[in-house]
């Protein structure tokens, strides 16, 4: 659990510095958003663009990928075409771009240790904890492996069809990288899923 972001004030709500009660006032709700009767204004408005901006960014590619690692100084392994992995003490971290027109980049992490089949359901509500208490990375339990062992999955998949500016495609690698090393720390200890 984080510091509660109130945990500075040494005053409690309602009490002034004298000891003295303050009235509370609690704020109006938001009405519900309305719309019109009359929509005929609509007409006025401009049109909306039949068609966008060339694109100025680049897209997104292995290349581009590995000079952004090599910037952040994480060194990774390339198979020549497809994918690339960095590896970590308890974990791995795969980045690759796929789609229908390259256009996907997905970042997958993948603790070394697995569950066994036993702890199939201790899996599961770890794995469905991270996802409702984090906003990074959602998890998933894999397909068994070949001696029937769970493995545990953090992807992100982030569509990118109009291309990514540097700057934000370091932003992405870097927040994937400090995020996986994060779940997975946090499924060794208060996950309490791996040993």
């Amino acid at each position: 659990m984080g510091m509660a972001w109130f945990s500075w004030q040494r005053l409690r709500v309602g009490q002034s510095t004298a000891g003295e009660a303050r009235p509370r006032t609690v704020p109006q709700q938001r009405s519900l958003f309305e719309v019109p009767d009359d929509l005929s204004m609509m007409d006025s408005l401009p049109p909306a663009p039949t068609t966008l901006a060339p694109a100025e960014t680049p897209q997104v590619n292995l290349r581009r990928i590995a000079a952004t690692l090599d910037l952040l100084d994480i060194r990774y392994l390339s198979d020549g075409e497809e994918s690339l992995l960095a590896l970590w003490e308890r974990h791995a971290l795969l980045f690759a771009v796929e789609g229908p027109d390259d256009e996907i980049l997905v970042i997958r992490a993948r603790p070394h240790a697995t569950v066994p089949p036993e702890l199939a359901d201790l899996a599961y509500r770890a794995v469905n904890e991270w996802n409702h208490t984090r906003r990074f990375a959602k998890a998933y339990v894999g397909d068994p492996t070949e001696r029937g062992q769970l493995p545990i999955y953090a992807e992100w998949q982030v569509p990118l069809r109009s291309g990514v500016h540097d700057a934000l495609l370091m932003e992405l690698l870097d927040c994937a990288a400090s995020v996986s090393t994060t779940f997975v720390d946090w499924m060794h200890s208060d996950g309490g899923l791996l040993l």
